[in-house]
C-alpha cells in the first residue's frame, strides 16, 4: 500500500494528507442498545488503529474531526462525557504516540474548552513537538467557518500596516493548518454525504470518499479501500489533465 506506482506515464502516489469525518459513534451505540458515550469510546479504539496504520503505510498528515463547534448543541451529559473521554485518551495514549514518533497538534478554537482539557492538550503538543513521523491533527471545538473568521482576524492584526495584495497563500498562512498541505483525500463514515463545516477552505480540490460504515465499525481494510479508490482518480485541479 505504501509503494508509489507508475502507469500510463502518470506517477500516482499515496495521499500526503488524509482527513476523516468520524461519523456514526452515537448511532452505533444506539443500534447496540448502549449509551451514546459507549459508541464514542469504541470510536477511540478505531482512531488508535487508523493512526497506527497511517504511520505504517507512510501517510504524512492525518486530520480527524473530533468535536465540532456545533457539537455543543448535544446534551450536557454527552458533551461532558466527550470532554472526559478526551482527557482519558490523552492520558492513556500520549506516551504511546510520543514513542511511535507521532506529532500531535490540535486544531480549533481554544476558548470555551475546559481548562483541564486545554492543559492536557498543550502538554501533549509539547511532549510530541520533536517527533518527525506522522502528523496527527485533532480538530476539537473546530468549525470551518469559524477557522476562516479567526484567520482573517489574525491576518488583519498582523498585516494591517502592509499593503501587498491578498493571496490564497497569505490566507493559508493564518489557518489552523498553515503547517501542512491541503488534504488530498477526505473520508466520511456513517452514510451522510456532506462535509459538515470541516476544512472548508482546505478541501477545494480534495477527493471525497463516503461509506455507509459507522465509525466504530471502520476497519483498516476499508481504509485501504478508500486509498485505492483515491489512487484510481485523475486529479486535474481545474485543468484538463
Amino acid at each position: 500500500m505504501g509503494e508509489k506506482r507508475e502507469g500510463n506515464h502518470e506517477r500516482v502516489e499515496l495521499p500526503q494528507h488524509v482527513a476523516i469525518i468520524m461519523d456514526g459513534n452515537g448511532r452505533w451505540a444506539e443500534n447496540q442498545g448502549l449509551p451514546r458515550l459507549d459508541g464514542h469510546k469504541k470510536g477511540v479504539e478505531v482512531v488508535r488503529t487508523i493512526v497506527e496504520e497511517s504511520a505504517t503505510i507512510g501517510i504524512k498528515f492525518l486530520t480527524l474531526y473530533s468535536f465540532s463547534t456545533e457539537n455543543w448543541k448535544r446534551s450536557i451529559n454527552e458533551v461532558q462525557g466527550l470532554m472526559a473521554l478526551f482527557q482519558e485518551s490523552i492520558a492513556r495514549y500520549g506516551d504511546e504516540l510520543k514513542a511511535k514518533g507521532v506529532r500531535v497538534r490540535f486544531l480549533g478554537r481554544r476558548e470555551g474548552l475546559p481548562q483541564d482539557v486545554l492543559h492536557n492538550m498543550s502538554n501533549l503538543e509539547e511532549k510530541t513537538i520533536a517527533n518527525r513521523g506522522l502528523s496527527l491533527n485533532l480538530a476539537i471545538n473546530y468549525g470551518g467557518r469559524d477557522e476562516i473568521i479567526r484567520a482573517i482576524h489574525r491576518l488583519l492584526e498582523t498585516e494591517k500596516r502592509m499593503f501587498h495584495p491578498l493571496t490564497e497563500n497569505i490566507i493559508h498562512n493564518y489557518l489552523d493548518t498553515a503547517f501542512c498541505p491541503d488534504p488530498d483525500l477526505l473520508i466520511r463514515t456513517g452514510g451522510e454525504k456532506r462535509v459538515s463545516n470541516f476544512l472548508l477552505w482546505q478541501i477545494a480540490y480534495t477527493e471525497l470518499w463516503f461509506t455507509e460504515t459507522l465509525w466504530p465499525d471502520f476497519t483498516v481494510t476499508e481504509f485501504h479501500q478508500a486509498i485505492r479508490d483515491f489512487l484510481q482518480r485523475r486529479r486535474k485541479f481545474g485543468g484538463i489533465g
